[in-house]
This record gives structure tokens, C-alpha cells and sequence, in this order.
């Protein structure tokens, strides 16, 4: 299994992810999925640079993780695989990159407020583009946690609709 973690989180690659849950977590790498990120040079580097050495920091394009995909899991490492949306992971497996054979859980950490979005608690805001993705994710077999850090509470998908945000 190449993939050992999958995570949602608007600031991508940071301290939460590092410190935390790297300790938890089998990790050789990061693969972070991102189109504005990777295509800008400077926030690409500063991503990377993120990661501790001696792992290493990939800022991939949705196009470049499509094209690479075959090769991240036919690695002996074992890498976390992020993304700023949900809508971004069901957009790269619907291209064939199919990371839920890897690992069936995905974990979101924090999504900002934005216009148009759907508070869900503290750190956590979604727009119904972001909503249906983990419905879609969901029906595709993953199982959905949102928890920032490990100690923290960890609540379900089902769980949040439920309470419908506001």
C-alpha cells in the first residue's frame, strides 16, 4: 500500500499535518493535489519545503497525478495524499486515480469560511460543490472522518449532514 493517509485541507501541507499526524501515520512522502498550487512556483516550493527532510514533498497538478499515478503506488514508500477539496479527489478518481483501493478512509481537517458556504462547526465550511464530492466519495466506499488532529474529536459525514450546519 503506497497510500497511508488521505486528508482534505484548505492549507494543504502545514504544521497540523507534519507534527501530527506524520507521527501517527506511516509516512515516507506527501503527494499534495492542487492545480493553483503546483502551477505557482513560489507556493509549490514553499509546500514542499514544508515537509521535513529526509521525506519528500510532491505539489502535483490533478493532470500530473493522473499521469504519475501508476508509479506513486508501485512505490515501496509510503506517501499521504492531500488535497485542498473533495471535489479535487473525485475529479482525479474519476480519471482512473483510483486511491480508495489504497485506503478507504479519508480524513478532513479544516475547510475556511467562504461565500456561499455551509458552516459545520469551527474550522469547518463546505459549498455544495464540496458537499456532494464526499457524498460521491462516500458512495464510492470511503469513509469519512472530520478530525484536525488526532486527539481531537472525530466526527462522520453522516453525522454532520445530519445536524445540516448553517
Amino acid at each position: 500500500m503506497a497510500i497511508s493517509f488521505i486528508r482534505i485541507d484548505d492549507r494543504i501541507i502545514h504544521g497540523q499535518v507534519v507534527t501530527r499526524w506524520m507521527s501517527e501515520r506511516k509516512c515516507d512522502g506527501v503527494v499534495a493535489v492542487d492545480d493553483p498550487s503546483a502551477t505557482n512556483p513560489v507556493l509549490a516550493k514553499m509546500l514542499k519545503s514544508a515537509v521535513p527532510l529526509p521525506l519528500k514533498g510532491f505539489v502535483m497538478t490533478e493532470e500530473e497525478i493522473i499521469q504519475k499515478w501508476s508509479k506513486i503506488v508501485e512505490s515501496k514508500r509510503q506517501y499521504f495524499l492531500i488535497a485542498r477539496s473533495p471535489a479535487t479527489l473525485v475529479r482525479i478518481f474519476e480519471s482512473g486515480v483510483n486511491f480508495i483501493s489504497e485506503i478507504k478512509e479519508l480524513n478532513v481537517g479544516p475547510m475556511s469560511v467562504r461565500e456561499g458556504a455551509k458552516k459545520y462547526g469551527k474550522n469547518l465550511s463546505m459549498i455544495p460543490e464540496e458537499e456532494e464530492a464526499f457524498d460521491v466519495l462516500q458512495q464510492k466506499g470511503m469513509t469519512i472522518s472530520f478530525q484536525l488532529v488526532p486527539d481531537s474529536k472525530r466526527r462522520t459525514w453522516d453525522e454532520l449532514k445530519a445536524e445540516g450546519g448553517e
